[in-house]
């Protein structure tokens, strides 16, 4: 069996971040206008409101996200042959990485730092694994695990503004688990850039720019795996981003996260549902990620480490 890519499992979507923005109250949307867009992104449903134009007028906007959004997708999607990533996973090298690479890499490298090697991108030859085990309902052989963690480990990625290189053969990088938050930064970004200051990007994780057309901030509801909503968050010129790691499943029983432990090599999660805040919605992503395989102490160690962060939910 050749091994399951990250596009190939079935995904099942338990945790839910849904802007209340959705049903604004009538008053509010005739001070304004208000244009509403929606697609992918990575894999993930995407959807964006801009308050300040008409649905008429924002296709210009819409095309320019879009293609954004696909330039993205060529320089960090796994999925995609013809991928940055893609292209140094399969040589182990990338000469030149753009500027978007390289910035993303050294938030990684700060997260990797902050967490005690929770986060660490270099994981992915042991995502192959796990993927490819539970999907013939097996645990991973001792021998096979073993050569795969000796594939991974942040030490072994050599970066320069001019060369990526691993260091050790059969290296692979994913961004699962901070790409989403970065493509909502850069949206939001390129929004502002259209004189847009009212927006709510959601790439899978939010970004909340100015206010909604009443006037009060943009509204988030975290939900727990199954739907209950545990909290909603008040967001302006602030991100938020959860993780569950049921929230996506490896094994077909749905008894395998999709989060594991860069320093066991095991699925792991100590919480089912972590959701943190941020001024960037890649660093509240990157956070999210690492604080569900964290204790409490080391969730608070991490989160002093970057200024600006707040846990909004734990469970």
């Amino acid at each position: 069996m050749p091994p399951v890519s990250n596009r190939s499992l079935s995904r099942r979507r338990f945790l839910a971040i849904s802007a209340a923005a959705a049903a604004l109250p009538a008053a509010a949307r005739a001070a304004r206008p208000v244009a509403r867009w929606r697609g992918a992104a990575l894999g993930a449903q995407a959807s964006m409101t801009l308050v300040g134009v008409h649905d008429a007028e924002a296709g210009q906007v819409f095309g320019a996200v879009q293609e954004e959004i696909e330039r993205m997708e060529g320089l960090f999607s796994l999925y995609r042959p013809d991928s940055l990533l893609t292209r140094l996973n399969a040589e182990g090298r990338l000469t030149a990485p753009p500027e978007e690479f390289l910035e993303l890499l050294e938030l990684s490298g700060r997260l990797q730092r902050a967490t005690g090697g929770a986060f660490d991108p270099t994981i992915q030859p042991l995502w192959l694994l796990h993927a490819t085990a539970a999907a013939e309902n097996r645990r991973p052989a001792a021998g096979d695990l073993a050569q795969a963690r000796a594939r991974c480990g942040w030490q072994h990625l050599e970066i320069s503004p001019g060369a990526l290189r691993f260091t050790r053969p059969g290296m692979a990088l994913t961004f699962n688990g901070i790409a989403q938050g970065y493509v909502a930064d850069r949206v939001a970004a390129l929004l502002r850039s259209f004189g847009l200051r009212d927006v709510l990007v959601d790439m899978g994780e939010i970004a909340a720019r100015g206010r909604r057309p009443d006037g009060s901030p943009w509204r988030a509801g975290i939900s727990l795996p199954g739907g209950r909503i545990v909290r909603e968050v008040r967001l302006s010129e602030r991100c938020l981003a959860t993780s569950a790691p049921l929230g996506t499943f490896l094994d077909p029983a749905g008894r395998i996260g999709h989060i594991l432990d860069p320093r066991s090599g095991e699925p792991g999660g100590r919480w089912r549902l972590v959701a943190v805040s941020a001024e960037r919605a890649a660093l509240a992503d990157g956070l999210s990620t690492a604080c569900c395989l964290l204790s409490r102490e080391a969730i608070a160690a991490a989160l002093a480490a970057q200024p600006g962060s707040s846990l909004e939910a734990l469970h």
